[in-house]
């Protein structure tokens, strides 16, 4: 893709934020953007809502094969690249994907990082970046925690919607905790025959793996708010999704 071309799909994305903010703006006013990324937020994850249940239908798939893939584990516990032939022939045969789950995932991460730059930028298009003058509630949505801290600190205006979403964002990550212990309670890492691990490390990634959500917390903190908004919304989806989905 060109330079030139970049800067066009930027252009319009910055068009469409303005034209959904104004469309909003009779109903949440001086917020009407920051509306406007949620609203935006939700309409890809319904873009990609589809890929979402064909993962769920995949993770449903692979644990109904577990038991042949224990036998695969046994009868070719001294020949780990004839195992991995085999597994692969398994989950070809049953047209399951191992990598489903990650698309949804990649998918968005293309509009967080135009979100991202968008209200990163001071311009756009040539001209001087209007929506930087637009704010959740007392928080700019270009600008990050640390420039909320800076101007009022936690308890400042900007700052307490900082900490309104930080809340959120904790009650979301453990309800993810709970949900990835139970999960991975009933579906534990597989191991080899004898006892040990089936891939190295792989203990080690179970136990980081239920943390994995309070990262977001992080992202929140150093990104620009918009992009911040993007995260904890799709956050918040996916965990309301999952439910659904996996229950």
């Amino acid at each position: 893709m060109s330079v030139f071309s970049v800067f066009s799909v930027f252009s319009l994305f910055a068009r469409l934020v303005e034209h959904l903010a104004d469309l909003l703006t009779p109903l949440f006013h001086a917020s009407a953007a920051a509306a406007a990324i949620v609203l935006f937020t939700a309409l890809v994850r319904l873009l990609v809502h589809p890929l979402s249940r064909a993962a769920a239908r995949g993770q449903r798939a692979r644990a109904e094969l577990q038991p042949r893939m224990a036998e695969l584990r046994e009868k070719h516990a001294k020949d780990p690249q004839r195992l991995q032939k085999a597994v692969l022939e398994l989950h070809a045969e049953e047209k399951v994907s191992p990598l489903a789950g990650c698309l949804p995932s990649l998918l968005q991460m293309p509009a967080f990082f135009l979100l991202y730059h968008l209200f990163s930028s001071p311009t756009v298009g040539g001209g001087a970046n209007g929506l930087l003058s637009h704010q959740l509630f007392a928080a700019p949505l270009g600008g990050r925690w640390a420039d909320a801290l800076a101007d009022g600190g936690v308890l400042g205006p900007a700052g307490l919607v900082y900490l309104a979403l930080f809340v959120l964002v904790a009650a979301v990550a453990a309800f993810n905790y709970r949900r990835t212990k139970q999960m991975m309670a009933k579906n534990p890492p597989a191991v080899a025959a004898g006892g040990g691990e089936q891939v190295p490390g792989l203990g080690a990634v179970g136990k980081v793996m239920p943390f994995m959500s309070f990262f977001t917390l992080v992202t929140v903190a150093v990104v620009p708010l918009a992009a911040a908004l993007y995260v904890v919304t799709s956050t918040t989806w996916t965990a309301v999704e999952r439910a659904a989905l996996y229950r």
